[in-house]
């Protein structure tokens, strides 16, 4: 289902992601909140709150993962594409695990500043997907054991 105000279903798929004890209404107030504070704080005139949190995702998304195999006796880790759903739902939960760790007061705030420093290319998510692509380039020699 797309989500009341920005009638978009990605973001009621973030909200699931960010949701704890089933309590959507609150995670929806928190999302939108998050979305009212992009709004006041963004420098960039003509892109929408919403669009600045796409932004931010896409800015997350990893292209390349490591994934782990086993071969002859030896532990590699093998760099591999990923799915396209599944670059989106590792986005939103990096996005969301690392705002869930910032200083801010509010959850609506870490939010807020996690998305705008994503859109912005810094931040830990985006770091973290740096990280993840530097891991998959290291291990480039393996990619011929990928199955």
């Amino acid at each position: 289902m797309p989500d009341p105000r920005y009638n978009d279903q990605l973001v009621t798929r973030f909200v699931n992601m960010m949701m704890w004890d089933g309590k959507k209404s609150v995670a929806f107030k928190i999302f939108y909140d998050a979305m009212d504070i992009v709004e006041q704080k963004k420098t960039d005139e003509e892109k929408s709150a919403l669009e600045l949190w796409k932004d931010a995702l896409s800015n997350v998304m990893p292209h390349v993962e490591v994934r782990s195999r086993r071969v002859g006796g030896a532990t590699f880790q093998i760099p591999m594409q990923i799915r396209p759903d599944r670059k989106i739902s590792t986005a939103m939960k990096w996005l969301i695990n690392y705002s869930r760790k910032r200083n801010e007061k509010s959850m609506a705030q870490r939010l807020a500043a996690e998305v705008i420093a994503a859109a912005k290319e810094e931040g830990a998510a985006v770091k973290k997907r740096v990280d993840t692509h530097k891991m998959a380039e290291a291990n480039k020699a393996f990619s011929h054991f990928r199955f």
